[in-house]
């Protein structure tokens, strides 16, 4: 049998190790922890979460959502786990984050096929196969490693995590319990959106407190690679939004569209969102506050915000920088490197942004890992699908000797229909459901479920309507 070894325990490297191991493959999986963390990472577990806490949406009407419904089909292990320790947070999937990376480490250790590691690995291991999976802070040594693997130089970017803080410290004769569109909740139960209004006045001095506060110096790693960095678009912090206009935040994370202040009976001017962090409901992250402030000023931002005056912060926000490749020149879309096709590439470092996209970079090496082991061809799902989409968006050949940057699941990376939609919800539907419908073939004409033992997902595709 064919020797596999994944460096990398995050959410690419751990769904990969599953799915292996449930089609019967022994897998070596390394990791530096537990007995070392990344700058950005704080716990000894594996698949460890750190800028939020949710998955994004779930169902067919948005992008996020259908790419939810093609992984459960490919009986994806993370995501049942996500969903089997998901916390309220309206339309989307979140989780208590210390709880998932618990289970998903615990599933691991309790796999007879899977055999882990604690130890950072500067070089690539010996093996028939191997998954690199290490994520946005790759190790210096082994970037340098794939660095010179790929014959380019590493790229980077900065990605930043928001502050989370106690709920019993939020004041709730300001601060209310809406979902966007929704309707007021008067019990202040844990479940949902927390929302915080602010008049104009209010808002105006927290943009000049944002845009005057002291920032932190980023550490020695990064401050090497500060002259190739740029911002990631779907995780900017927010006084990089506030440098871009006056007016970005409001019409950004603190949109105040679809909210009633009940104490006005009005769309407030703005709106800080706090979402559930953890199972309890104890814990809320501060939607969209992903922030490099330093710690005081930080904390004076907050405590800034009308319902938030006496908050607890038990996290201030961080930012840490990102790692990945430039995948049009050297990936192929079945995650195999071109000059090395026994060598994949999974997770961030495929330029792939986002929890479940992670995941599916994840699951699809493993998928075409498992098949070059028996003597088959790799696989690629439909470009029709959103999993195949972001594959072939990101080793796009238009995309070589160019700028290339992270991407996250979106309707736009979709081949679009025959015949125009104007509408867009429309369009989107239809989307979902050829999208659904060619998951479902490729499943079947290459058989790419496991044969062994019984599916632990939900069953077949969710129909779209």
């Amino acid at each position: 049998m064919s020797d596999i070894a994944i460096v990398g325990g995050g959410l690419a490297g751990s769904e990969a190790a599953l799915q292996l191991a449930k089609r019967g493959f022994r897998v070596r999986l390394y990791d530096m922890k537990p007995h070392k963390t990344s700058p950005a990472h704080h716990s000894k577990n594996l698949a460890e979460i750190v800028c939020s806490n949710s998955f994004g949406s779930q169902g067919p009407q948005t992008a996020s959502g259908l790419l939810k419904l093609e992984l459960e089909a490919l009986d994806c292990q993370l995501l049942q786990i996500a969903l089997s320790i998901s916390v309220p947070a309206g339309k989307a999937l979140a989780v208590d984050r210390d709880r998932f990376s618990q289970a998903v480490t615990d599933r691991i250790m309790a796999e007879p096929l899977i055999t882990f590691t604690g130890a950072e690995q500067d070089s690539l291991p010996d093996a028939d196969y191997v998954l690199i999976a290490t994520g946005p802070l790759t190790s210096p040594g082994l970037a340098r490693t794939l660095a010179g693997l790929v014959n380019r130089e590493q790229l980077f970017f900065f990605d930043a995590a928001s502050p989370i803080l106690t709920r019993d410290s939020i004041d709730f004769n300001i601060a209310f319990l809406q979902d966007r569109y929704g309707h007021e909740r008067s019990d202040n139960a844990g479940q949902s959106y927390i929302n915080c209004p602010l008049n104009r006045d209010e808002y105006e001095a927290l943009v000049d407190f944002i845009l005057a506060a002291e920032k932190t110096e980023m550490k020695n790693f990064e401050q090497e690679a500060a002259g190739k960095t740029t911002f990631f678009e779907s995780c900017l912090p927010v006084e990089v939004m506030a440098s871009r206009g006056r007016e970005t935040l409001r019409y950004g994370p603190m949109k105040p569209v679809g909210l009633i202040d009940p104490r006005t009976g009005q769309e407030p001017w703005a709106a800080v969102q706090l979402r559930q962090d953890n199972r309890e409901g104890t814990l809320y992250n501060i939607v969209g506050f992903q922030t490099n402030i330093r710690w005081g000023p930080q904390g004076e931002m907050i405590r800034m915000i009308p319902g938030l005056e006496n908050a607890e912060v038990v996290r201030y926000g961080v930012m840490h920088r990102n790692t990945y490749l430039h995948s049009p020149e050297v990936l192929q879309p079945t995650l195999q490197l071109k000059a090395h096709e026994h060598v994949l590439i999974g997770g961030q470092l495929t330029g792939t942004e986002g929890y479940t996209e992670s995941i599916a970079t994840g699951l699809v090496a493993a998928l075409n890992i498992a098949r070059l082991a028996s003597g088959k061809p790799p696989v690629i799902p439909p470009p029709e699908t959103m999993i195949g989409a972001l594959l072939g968006y990101i080793t796009r050949e238009e995309a070589v000797g160019k700028s290339f940057q992270p991407i996250n699941s979106n309707w736009g990376i979709l081949p679009p229909p025959a015949k125009r939609i104007r509408n867009k919800q429309e369009r989107n539907a239809f989307h979902a459901k050829r999208a659904i419908e060619a998951m479902k073939a490729f499943i079947e004409a290459e058989q790419v479920l496991p044969t062994s033992g019984e599916r632990s997902g939900r069953g077949p595709l969710l129909p779209v309507e």
